[in-house]
């Protein structure tokens, strides 16, 4: 029996799913589901992300006790450290591939959590970082 490989979940995808205005819009549908897939990892930083944007009443402007609902769910899943070992990992994937800094911490996050995957739409789909390959999960537009 094959099992399902590790996979990360960058901060969009966590917006996406908390989005209470477009509960029906394609892309929360699609996050909603993948979110019910097996292995998936997260960082503290996407969860940082997250709140930022649950907190911004330009975003989700969630109330608090939603954000914090949507959070427990998410703690349940293994969560990556933000340590120094993986800030100087993330400077060598900056300086080697030319994303921004907040990009090399998640792949470098995917990377420490035994990866395959990284599902995001803020990086290029189908690029392979260190052996954790981009997916966007929302396809084209």
């Amino acid at each position: 029996m094959k099992s399902t490989p590790n996979a990360f979940v960058d901060t969009n995808v966590l917006v996406y799913a908390a989005d209470e205005h477009s509960p029906t819009d394609r892309k929360t549908v699609i996050a909603r589901e993948l979110l019910l897939r097996p292995n998936l990892h997260l960082s503290v930083q996407v969860l940082s992300e997250f709140v930022a944007s649950a907190r911004h009443p330009q975003k989700l402007n969630l109330a608090p006790e939603t954000e914090r609902e949507w959070l427990a769910q998410w703690l349940r899943l293994p969560v990556t450290t933000l340590t120094a070992e993986l800030f100087l990992i993330a400077l060598e994937i900056h300086l080697r591939y030319q994303i921004s800094h907040w990009d090399s911490l998640i792949v470098a996050a995917a990377n420490k959590s035994d990866c395959a995957v990284l599902y995001s739409e803020d990086l290029n789909d189908g690029q392979d970082y260190d052996g954790v390959r981009v997916v966007n999960p929302f396809g084209c537009d």
